[in-house]
């Protein structure tokens, strides 16, 4: 545990020195050290641009720091592997949901919505994948909630009647105490882009 500790210090520290936000750490069979790093967010851009990406320069830069600071410590490994995070990026934090409201994030509960959920969804279903939302209450604090809806998107291509009702909307609120897991759905578009609005097909 205290080895562990030093490891998740040890990162965290040269990480955020060097300017850039710890996505995760993880430490694999065979003494694989596996950094995930990720460029600060400073908010919504006022032009709507996406967020720029770390590039293989940002992953050198942060493999040597990291190199360097891990042989002071003392920490053992066999190999070190500093990477961008993709396009299933873990959000762990506040900030990862701040940042990424609006995107279509699948999450997993820590325990089954029960008998509250009767009449929406199963009382035992744990994942859920739809847009990340923002609500406010009246007290001025937020909380998180995901939309989704159940009927099947129109495929690429298919013409959608103007007379057509628009798709019933699910939405499942809940605290970050409650997620197992949170991340970024892989969905990749014709752009190769995610998109960045819109319902989604639950999992």
């Amino acid at each position: 545990m205290a080895l562990q500790q030093t490891v998740e210090k040890t990162v965290t520290q040269t990480v955020s020195g060097l300017g850039y936000d710890l996505v995760e750490i993880e430490r694999s069979a065979g003494g694989l050290l596996r950094v995930t790093i990720d460029l600060p967010w400073a908010g919504p851009a006022a032009d709507g641009a996406d967020d720029a990406l770390v590039t293989v320069e940002d992953c050198e830069k942060v493999t040597r720091q990291l190199q360097y600071a891990l042989e002071v410590e003392g920490v053992d490994y066999k190999r070190l592997e500093v990477s961008s995070p993709g396009i299933d990026r873990p959000l762990r934090h506040e900030r990862d949901f701040e940042r990424f409201a609006g995107e279509v994030i699948d999450i997993v509960l820590k325990a089954p919505m029960g008998e509250a959920a009767a009449g929406q969804v199963s009382a035992n279903r744990k994942k859920f994948r739809g847009t990340l939302e923002r609500v406010e209450a009246a007290d001025g604090s937020h909380g998180w909630q995901i939309v989704w809806s159940d009927e099947p998107a129109a495929k690429p291509g298919q013409k959608v009647s103007k007379k057509r009702p628009p798709a019933t909307l699910q939405a499942l609120g809940f605290t970050l105490d409650e997620l197992r897991e949170a991340r970024l759905a892989p969905i990749v578009d014709f752009k190769g882009r995610k998109p960045r609005s819109g319902a989604a097909t639950p999992q």
